[in-house]
């Protein structure tokens, strides 16, 4: 059947209308010159939304692991160490990605529910005097526990070290929801996807790249081709691509930046963190704890719900769509059938925010969870009544 209800899981998002129409266009020439006016507006804009004035943008036709491979291939070579913390099922894919592409991975593991350990980062950053490490990994936002790691305190541990190891930030689920600082945090590669935070299709690998990750291209001896960022540089100087291009993903990426900047980035930001608080505060309506460990670490993009001990959360799920037909996420690796997840990022508002709880407790209510129908909805009316009511008076 047609489903028409937003969905709630943490990508692909909810579309605005005005996307969906932007990437739904005719067959254009991608070697004209009309192409350019697609391309160009598009790549200033993703700029803009990381806040760099000093990275190149190279969008690819691929999801945020076609942006993981971009950047390990561009800028590495066999053999090479990294740092990484595996603290969710994202972070570990990464991982898996640089092993089997024969790097040397050193892993420090990071219990689900935390943050990245900066201070572990910078002891072993320090003892590594021969700077071995090439690179740290860092997942800013780990979608598969509502975990949000400070990317800030990770280059700090860099900078305390003294390490010229360059730091690769996976900002898939993050970045054009949350805030994300490329060049004051100095990230050197950022990698995200269309399908978050800019509202429209999977199909886009976007990244990022610093001059100091651009210095590296010529001399990476990783095997590439199709992700060859050298080839993609080319491209845009002609106005097109290496190949072929999608067009409608890239017309769509054009006017969702546009969308992005016309609401302003704080707006956005404000919006994200607005809507998670209501989820929040419904989370602690029901009785429950949500898998991130403190609140600083609370994600603003996706909340993984723990359920009771016994209680199968993949069940919730599964409920969810067949009955209600609304769409949330299941728990993944270590944490599956002990969260479920509610995705409140991308073209979502408090109104929207408030039919996915609701929904989550008609579920619980149908598989016999105790849980008062409407607690956590009114939870969350009292949080979204409270902050329109501060941004109404701001406003006057």
């Amino acid at each position: 059947m047609y489903m028409q209800n937003p969905v709630f899981i943490p990508g692909p998002t909810n579309m605005p209308e005005v996307l969906r129409r932007a990437v739904d266009m005719p067959t254009l020439d991608h070697r004209s010159a009309l192409f350019a006016e697609i391309l160009h507006p598009a790549l200033r804009g993703v700029k803009a939304v990381l806040k760099t004035e000093t990275a190149e943008i190279f969008v690819f036709p691929s999801t945020g692991t076609g942006g993981w491979e971009t950047a390990i291939t561009n800028t590495l070579s066999p053999g090479d160490r990294i740092l990484a913390a595996r603290n969710g099922m994202f972070s570990q894919r990464w991982i898996d990605m640089c092993q089997r592409h024969g790097l040397d991975v050193t892993v420090v593991e990071t219990p689900w529910g935390d943050g990245i350990p900066a201070d572990r980062f910078e002891e072993i950053l320090t003892a590594d005097r021969s700077h071995e490490i090439k690179a740290v990994l860092a997942t800013h936002n780990e979608t598969a526990t509502g975990v949000r790691s400070d990317i800030a305190a990770v280059r700090r541990a860099l900078d305390a070290a003294g390490h010229p190891a360059l730091l690769y930030v996976d900002g898939v689920s993050s970045i054009a929801s949350m805030d994300f600082r490329m060049d004051e945090w100095g990230v050197d590669i950022a990698v995200t996807g269309s399908q978050k935070g800019f509202m429209l299709p999977a199909g886009l690998a976007i990244t990022a790249f610093s001059p100091r990750a651009l210095a590296l291209v010529d001399t990476a001896k990783l095997p590439r081709t199709f992700f060859d960022i050298r080839d993609m540089r080319r491209g845009y100087a002609a106005n097109g691509y290496p190949y072929t291009p999608a067009v409608g993903l890239l017309n769509g990426l054009k006017l969702s930046t546009e969308l992005l900047l016309a609401e302003g980035l704080d707006a956005v930001f404000a919006r994200h963190r607005r809507i998670a608080d209501g989820v929040r505060a419904a989370v602690r309506a029901w009785g429950m704890e949500l898998c991130a460990t403190a609140p600083a670490l609370h994600s603003d993009t996706v909340s993984a719900v723990r359920t009771p001990a016994g209680f199968d959360a993949t069940a919730l799920v599964t409920h969810a769509a067949t009955v209600y037909d609304v769409a949330f996420g299941v728990g993944l690796g270590e944490v599956a059938g002990k969260v479920f997840r509610i995705g409140h990022l991308g073209h979502l508002t408090d109104v929207m925010a408030l039919s996915g709880l609701a929904t989550a407790e008609m579920c619980m209510a149908d598989l016999g969870l105790p849980v008062r129908l409407g607690s956590g909805v009114a939870a969350a009316q009292e949080t979204y009544r409270a902050t329109a009511a501060t941004s109404a008076r701001k406003a006057a």
